[in-house]
């Protein structure tokens, strides 16, 4: 399998590392990170990441905001997007569906599978 590269997008520093530290340990992938929906958009057009995973409550711009700006550009609108969220009720799963996001992850997850999650929403197994 190929190295993936995913970009982490969570404005809480302790889950972009413990996201970033079980995908380099566990799946061997390379991990980078943004702390806000801004930085996001910039390092993903750059470095046009495999996968965005995608915190949905940020402040300043949130996920959704984020995700509606990456679908927007031509640069990043093909990089699939996982939304990490604490927000599980079923009109909101609805509205990330609706909105053409890959999946969702929801908080708290496991560290140890998170790979696993990502790999099969987004059919890499």
């Amino acid at each position: 399998m190929t190295t993936k590269r995913i970009l982490i997008v969570d404005d809480e520093d302790r889950i972009r590392e413990v996201v970033r530290m079980c995908l380099v340990k566990l799946a061997k992938w390379e991990a980078l990170s943004a702390a806000s929906g801004t930085e996001a958009i910039q390092i993903a057009a750059v470095e046009q990441p495999d996968a965005i995973l995608l915190d949905v409550s940020m402040p300043g711009m949130n996920g959704v905001e984020t995700f509606q700006q990456l679908q927007a550009n031509p640069q990043t609108q093909a990089i699939p997007v996982i939304f990490l969220t604490a927000k599980v009720q079923p009109t909101e799963q609805a509205e990330y569906k609706q909105l053409g996001a890959a999946g969702l992850i929801v908080k708290p997850f496991d560290p140890i599978q998170i790979a696993r999650e990502i790999s099969q929403l987004l059919g890499w197994d």
